[in-house]
């Protein structure tokens, strides 16, 4: 039998459905985050541009992203409370081992979340009741505590990744930890960076490919048009900036973990003039089938010179490395990633090209179907970049310390199974009440819009976006006891 096979056998039955079902949280609740890291900042920065220039429309956009702020922080909220619980429920070997070195980070994580909620609340209160200034500057921590959330789950990511900061006594337990040491690890530099920006590139993008579509459509009004130039000029010019910290953390990864940089480049034994594989399936007897072979480029990629000497995975026993199937995902994941980075690289040189020449947007279709898949792409390529991350890292939960059979629980698959099941099930419907409120959103921003004559100023900001809200005439009011508001009451949605 083949050793992939062999492996597969010797682990215990709860191991594939406790993997799936972190998986699958794990994924759908990335989709959030870019959103919730970066949109603070893009929404701030359309809020300063309304403020500096007395701009209704760039004020109108910052109080409608703020809004969906809000309603994504609330699901995100949902979401990663659920892998916060499967931490400890899925693997309680981890936790109970290492929790006292990396738990830090999830604390961390805990306190800005909490923090955040506070600052959204007080945003959002703000529009109408705060004066211009003081509200922009309540608003300014929420990048801040969304990038200290993003500091606490990398931090005990990239502990995973190169442990270090304890000691192990005699019976293998972590003692004497250092906190210092296990937060600040060697790959946390770049594992963050590469992290922030790529949330930043994606929910840029995001954002940007919303107002694409409207400008497809025919809506050309300055609305659309700033609404995708301010997150789009953000998106662009963090792009060029997420290629070269790519690059960078891929280095570090060849140097800090040579058996995962084998397994996302399909390196089988270790040699030098190692050639690069587009794509390509890696099989259990070291062949590589299907893909484009460039010679060389491996090796010189990874140390600029085509005699590096790049680790293959022969170097460690199988039972340490990832098999051919987890090598192969990795890499298929890795070389997704960096193909959409580098047309997302593309498509912001078009777009900064057009600017410096003509000072204008691109008038080009195409640049709009582009910036329209822009934002989807971009999601793919931050999921890709997480399968890269931790199907690179097997067999190991704590790399070369705790395998993630070791760590699994004991409960029976079959309820794994089923919980798998219901997991899936209540996500499918919070994702579509999501979707439902912001669709309803959008159709509500639109029926306003068109009722003042395409101009686009919701009614609540008819007057200012600013101050008291103007009286409810005196024929509208309604009374108590009908079930609605008084005349001094709430914002209408």
């Amino acid at each position: 039998m083949h050793t992939t096979v062999h492996l597969l056998a010797a682990d215990p039955a709860q191991l594939l459905p406790a993997r799936e079902l972190m998986a699958f949280t794990l994924a759908s609740h990335i989709i959030l985050v870019p959103m919730g890291v970066a949109l603070p900042l893009i929404t701030l920065v359309m809020h300063y541009r309304g403020l500096r220039g007395n701009d209704a429309t760039a004020l109108l956009l910052a109080r409608r992203w703020s809004a969906v702020m809000a309603v994504q922080f609330a699901i995100g909220v949902v979401t990663g409370t659920v892998l916060s619980f499967e931490f400890g429920l899925l693997w309680p070997g981890l936790m109970g081992r290492w929790g006292d070195v990396f738990g830090i980070g999830f604390g961390v994580e805990a306190w800005a979340f909490f923090l955040e909620a506070v600052l959204i609340a007080i945003y959002l209160y703000g529009w109408r009741r705060l004066k211009p200034r003081t509200h922009f500057l309540l608003g300014l921590p929420l990048p801040a505590t969304a990038l200290l959330g993003a500091f606490g789950i990398l931090a005990a990511n990239s502990w995973m990744n190169t442990p270090q900061g304890f000691s192990l006594d005699s019976q293998g337990n972590p003692v004497d930890v250092d906190v210092w040491k296990a937060v600040f690890t060697p790959m946390f530099g770049p594992q963050y960076w590469h992290f922030v920006v790529a949330m930043l590139v994606t929910a840029g993008y995001v954002v940007a490919g919303v107002y694409a579509v409207g400008w497809l459509r025919g809506r050309r009004d300055r609305y659309h048009r700033l609404g995708f130039a301010v997150p789009f000029t953000i998106a662009a010019i963090a792009t060029p900036v997420q290629f070269m910290l790519g690059d960078s953390i891929a280095r570090q990864v060849f140097h800090k973990q040579p058996v995962k940089f084998a397994a996302m480049e399909i390196v089988w034994d270790t040699d030098t003039h190692v050639p690069e594989y587009l794509y390509g399936r890696l099989h259990p007897d070291g062949t590589v089938s299907g893909g484009i072979k460039i010679p060389q480029l491996d090796s010189i990629l990874a140390g600029f010179r085509p005699d590096t000497k790049v680790t293959g995975l022969t170097s460690v026993p199988a039972s340490d490395r990832p098999n051919a199937t987890q090598a192969t995902i990795a890499h298929w994941a890795f070389d997704t990633m960096v193909g959409i980075g580098s047309v997302l690289v593309l498509l912001a040189l078009w777009y900064g090209l057009v600017w410096l020449r003509h000072r204008r947007l691109p008038d080009s279709k195409w640049f709009y179907r582009g910036a329209a898949c822009a934002g989807v792409g971009s999601v793919i390529a931050v999921e890709c970049g997480w399968i890269t991350t931790e199907v690179g890292r097997q067999p190991w939960i704590v790399y070369q310390n705790m395998r993630v059979a070791e760590a699994v629980t004991p409960t029976r698959s079959t309820s794994l199974w089923i919980m798998f099941g219901l997991v899936i099930v209540m996500y499918l419907c919070i994702f579509g009440a999501f979707l439902m409120v912001l669709l309803k959103m959008r159709d509500r921003w639109r029926l306003a819009d068109e009722q003042t004559g395409g101009r686009p100023v919701e009614a609540p900001e008819a007057v200012t976006p600013y101050g008291p809200r103007p009286p409810v005439p005196a024929g509208d009011a309604r009374t108590p006891g009908d079930g609605g508001s008084t005349p001094s009451g709430g914002d209408r949605p």
